[in-house]
Order: C-alpha cells, then structure tokens, then sequence
C-alpha cells in the first residue's frame, strides 16, 4: 500500500510544473511512511511513498525499473494472486531480483500492457512510464479500492493517489458546481468528477494510456449482469461454491511480511472472514470499536462473542463522544476533497488503534453492496414485490412526515425510515434508487445554493451525469439492477473512499476478501432471490456461513457504522457551527450556500423534530472546513 504521483510535460510551461514532484510526493507521506523517491527526466517525472507490506528490502522500493531502464512502475495497491503470475512468468524465462509484487506487475506489464490487467487478483492504481516511447499506462483496479486522480491539459499530464497531491502541483481550483450539487445530495462526489472542474478521478476497471498530448481511456472489465437466460446453479450448490470462493479469498489476503489482523464489528461480513482467517491464522488479532456513551450505537457484545467463538487475540477501543470531538480536527485536516460519510470518524479511530497492533488488516466491506445488506435493499424488495403492509405505509405518508424523526433512538429512526420509504414508492425506479441514496432531497440541496452558485450550476449537465451513474436501472428493473448501481456508485465513491482515506491517513492497509474478483464474477452472476427474500437480507452468505457463526449473530438488527452527531452538534460542535463555520459572515462572503437555507438548518437542528437535519449539517461543516483548508488560494 502506498501513494503514487507523476507528471508529463508537454511544452516548457508543462516543465516548470516538475518542480512540484517532490512536494506533491511527501504531501503522500501518510499513505507510505517507509520510504520516498522519485524520478524525473527532460519530461517526465514519478513520485512514490511506500508502506512496505510484501518484500521488506530496499530492492523493492519504488519507482521500480526493469534492468534496461527502459520501464519504470509506481504502484499503489497488493496483487494477490503474484506468486502464480510470477511462477508462469519464470517458466518464460522471466528473471526476478525481488520477491515483490511490485516486480511480478511490472514484468507483466512489459510483456502484455494492458493485456495483463484481466490476470490481476488485488487491488491497485499504477502507472508504468515507457521511457523509449514517452508512454504512461494508468489503471486502476475493478471495483474502485485504490483512488486515482489526474488532470489533462494542454501542457501537462498529472496524477496522484490523493487531492493533496494534486493540489501541489498548482492547479486550477474553480469549484464544479455539478459535483457541489452532487455532494450536498449524496454527501460524496462520484467518479468521474471531483470538486474541482479540471481534476478527475478514474473510473473502477478502467485504464489510460497517455501517448503524446492523447489520452485514451477504455475500460477492462464490467460487473457480470445476472441473466435470467442461463438456468442458475442450485441454491445448496451455491452456497457450496461461495464458502469455497471466500475461503481462498481470505487465504489469499493472508500473505504479508508485517503483523495482519482483522476488524471485527460483530456483523455478519467480518464475522465470517475474522472465522475464516483464524483457521489459517491461529493467533490472529482482531479489533473493534465501541460507544461507552451510546449504547444504541455500541455493538461490541457481539464483537466479542465471535472473537470468543474463533478464539482471536481480540482488542476493543471503547470510546465516548469525548474521544472522537478530539480526533475531529485531525480528521476533517486530511479530508481533501469534500466527503461528509460520518462514519469515517470511527473509521480513522479503528484504523489508528488498529495500526498500533498491526500494519494490515482484513475487513468485510463490499458485502452489503453485493450481496443486498442494506436497509434501501429491503424496502427495493418490498417495492417491486408489495402487499397489504407496503400500501398501508404509502397510504399513510402525510402521518410520517408531520412526526418527529431521528436516527437517535428506536421508533423515531423507524417512522424517519417509513417517510422516506411511502415518499419513494412514488417515483419511477431509477429516481427511486435515488432519493433512497440521497442524504438530502435534490429541492432541498437546489434551495442551499446561492444565486451565484445557481448560475454556474448546469442542471442540464448534472442530468446527464445522473442519468449515467442510475444507467443500470431500467423500468422493469430488478433487485440485481440495485445492486449493480450500488457496486458502481456507492461501494468506490462512499465505502471505499471512506476506509482507504482513513486507512492511509494512519498507514494502515486494508484488505476486502469480499471484493475477490473470483467472488463477485459468481456472486453478481446469480439470481436476485438468492441474495434477498422477505424475510432475510444477504440471504447467500448466511445460510452459507450458519452453521460456522455463533446463532446470536442471526437474530440482531443491522445497525450501520454511525456516530452520534445530532448530541456532538448540540453541545461540544456548537459554538464552532454558529460562530465559525456557519456564520453569517462566512457564509456571505463565500456566496456559495443560500444563508436563509442555512439558517433553517441551524434552527431544525436545535427543534424538537431535527429528521436527518444532522447529516445535512456534517456535510456542510465537511465542507466548510475543507474550504477553509483546501478550496481557497492562500
């Protein structure tokens, strides 16, 4: 695991950019606090930390060159599958110097190109520099674990793992209000925009090569589609085959030269790979999260039980309001572009106690988007297959909306849940998927934006967008279509962001059994009933798994990794949202957000009846920190 940044130069202004490439390298530190070096010649130039995890020694350090210094790599990321890519290449007569991953990558790459991208089993955001042809290949890797970003003009190329990266080299950063739009929707902003109008992110399972002032981007693979053509394996049968995938998965991501362990949230997903680990890993440690303060949030009991059941070397960090108000600064600090999911607040916290224990740990993330774990998973089911209980709630939407809502306690979580179910089933699939992905409704984001910001924002262009990212919805859609647009939207552009952001912001490596290419070709493939019914979400893995988890595991709620905001805003946030970063004179000055609307906001967060109002404010705060940080030219 590391982070990578590079340039090409097209002219002498694109040069004078190369005095960036070490700036912009260290700006990676977090990412690879081992080792730093880059290269650059008349054009060119390649930056990398390193977080060493697979051959320890300085002949793997990066930017790594074939012994004809014709090809250089940098390379984020872990292929899995190295050691049977590298047996076939020897038996070409391939020669290796290292016992890397990084080594077996960059020989592939030399012999196939792009070719080899359909061989790797991992994760992964590299760029190989042909320096004879003046050449970059970029890729990243199928479902989006590993970010790259990169900006193409007229006299340069760059790239990097992150946006502070970027941000050395002296880029443009005129705001893209589509993406502005976008965020206070979705409270992240999907590939292929980013924040800022120039800069992109590189979609999931695509590559770019850079020849010339041309950039060509294609892509190299695509989610399998269930068909209803082919006759499906038998259920029993399934189940078979997904405990055999998961199990060489997790075998797979075993393999590292530093201490590994996994997350253990008590959940089925990390249940099931913390059970299938410990089987080759007897002393595995393994880690969770706790509320000393928020019981309602606090699942460590079953944590527990299953470090207990699997006999692991189990750590939980306990923590109170207290403990993460004071991981705030460093938090928002290194979120460079605006992300407002509040579950990486315990997201830094688990990955900064767990890197005291470990240097690589195993996680179940992926499941829920593949495998339908997700309270909007459910209410699609109760969509497309209604009955007398689903009318009833979409008869009585008027009574959900005037009640009292919140995600604070029990019943007011559920009548919050039951409004946003009733008003959805009104809408064509697509725009269904759509509000229930949403944090805040679209009229209500339009009405946060200021008049300045109204006119530079293209709702033409962001239709667009929208229409692209909800393209695998048809009208007759099924549960399968849902969750293909969640593997593609949500899982790279939300989940996984959130764990790599604070995963690297403490040099921690995590890997996804859940995201074996292997796996999701055969999970993605099967029929939608297999995956979720009436009565039981994730269907697959759970049945599959029952007789290996403890049984209490199966009759819990599904709670989310949430944090208590609503409580933080009110009382320990409060005067730094109305005296700082919600202020009427920064809110003016800036001329971004409507301060009518948000002095609405401010007034439901301090009502009786605060809805989802806190969410909204988070990613305002997000926002406003970053802009403060980040978004303006010092």
């Amino acid at each position: 695991m590391c982070g990578i940044t590079g340039i090409m130069a097209f002219n002498l202004v694109g040069r004078m950019n190369m005095i960036h490439l070490a700036h912009a390298t260290r700006a990676l530190e977090k990412r690879g606090p081992d080792f730093q070096d880059i290269y650059h010649d008349q054009f060119a130039g390649l930056g990398h930390r390193r977080l060493s995890i697979i051959d320890l020694s300085e002949q793997a350090n990066q930017p790594m060159w074939d012994e004809d210094k014709r090809y250089a790599l940098v390379f984020n990321g872990e292929i899995f599958n190295y050691r049977q890519l590298r047996a076939g290449l020897e038996k070409k007569g391939v020669p290796f110097r290292t016992q890397s991953d990084t080594e077996v990558l960059l020989r592939l790459l030399i012999l196939e190109k792009e070719k080899a991208l359909e061989k790797l089993n991992g994760f992964f955001a590299f760029c190989l520099y042909d320096r004879k042809e003046q050449t970059f290949l970029l890729a990243r890797d199928r479902y989006g674990v590993k970010p790259l970003l990169y900006l193409h003009d007229e006299d340069k190329f760059i790239f990097a793992s992150e946006m502070k990266a970027m941000m050395q080299y002296g880029i443009d950063k005129t705001l893209d209000y589509e993406s502005l739009y976008t965020y206070l929707q979705l409270n992240y902003i999907p590939a292929p925009n980013t924040i800022f109008s120039q800069v992109k992110k590189l979609l999931p399972g695509h590559y770019m090569v850079l020849s010339g002032r041309q950039l060509t981007i294609e892509p190299y693979y695509q989610i399998p589609r269930a068909t209803t053509t082919n006759k499906p394996l038998p259920y029993e049968e399934a189940q078979e085959h997904c405990r055999q995938l998961l199990e060489e998965a997790v075998q797979r991501r075993l393999v590292a030269d530093v201490p590994l362990g996994c997350f253990l949230s008590g959940g089925i997903d990390s249940s099931i790979v913390t059970g299938l680990a410990s089987r080759y890993k007897p002393d595995l440690h393994t880690f969770s999260v706790g509320f000393r303060d928020e019981p309602f949030f606090d699942e460590t009991q079953y944590a527990n039980l299953v470090a207990k059941h699997f006999n692991t070397r189990h750590t939980v960090f306990s923590l109170t309001n207290q403990d993460l108000y004071q991981n705030l600064n460093d938090i928002l600090n290194y979120i460079d572009e605006p992300f407002a999911d509040s579950s990486a607040i315990n997201v830094y916290i688990l990955s900064r106690e767990t890197r005291k224990h470990a240097t690589v740990a195993l996680s179940g993330d992926g499941a829920d988007e593949l495998l339908g774990g997700y309270n909007k998973h459910e209410a699609h089911f109760r969509a497309l297959n209604r009955g007398w209980k689903e009318n009833m709630v979409a008869a009585l939407y008027t009574l959900w909306h005037i009640l009292p809502k919140s995600r604070n306690n029990f019943i007011s979580n559920r009548i919050r849940q039951m409004e946003r179910f009733s008003r959805a089933l009104h809408h064509a699939p697509a725009e269904r998927y759509w509000q229930w992905a949403a944090i805040t409704p679209a009229g209500k984001a339009l009405k946060l934006l200021s008049d300045n910001s109204l006119n530079q924002l293209n709702l033409q262009r962001f239709e667009q967008l929208k229409n692209t990212w909800l393209a695998d919805i048809p009208e007759n859609e099924s549960l399968n279509d849902i969750l293909l647009t969640d593997m593609k939207l949500v899982l790279p552009n939300d989940m996984l962001t959130k764990v790599d952001l604070m995963s690297m912001a403490n040099s921690l490596e995590v890997r996804n059994p859940f995201l074996d290419v292997d796996f999701v070709n055969f999970v993605s493939a099967l029929p939608s009933g297999y995956k979720i019914n009436r009565n039981l979400r994730k269907r697959l893995i759970k049945d599959a798994f029952r007789n290996m988890l403890p049984p209490e595991l199966y009759n819990r709620p599904k709670k989310g990794f949430e944090v208590p905001l609503l409580k933080w805003f009110r009382n320990e946030m409060k005067t730094l949202i109305l005296d700082d970063l919600l202020a009427e004179k920064l809110i003016r000055e800036q001329n971004i957000f409507n301060w009518a609307e948000v002095t609405n906001l401010k007034r439901q967060l301090f009502s009786a009846n605060p809805g989802d109002v806190h969410a909204q404010i988070w990613a305002l705060v997000v926002f406003q920190w970053w802009w403060k940080r980040y978004g303006t030219d010092k």
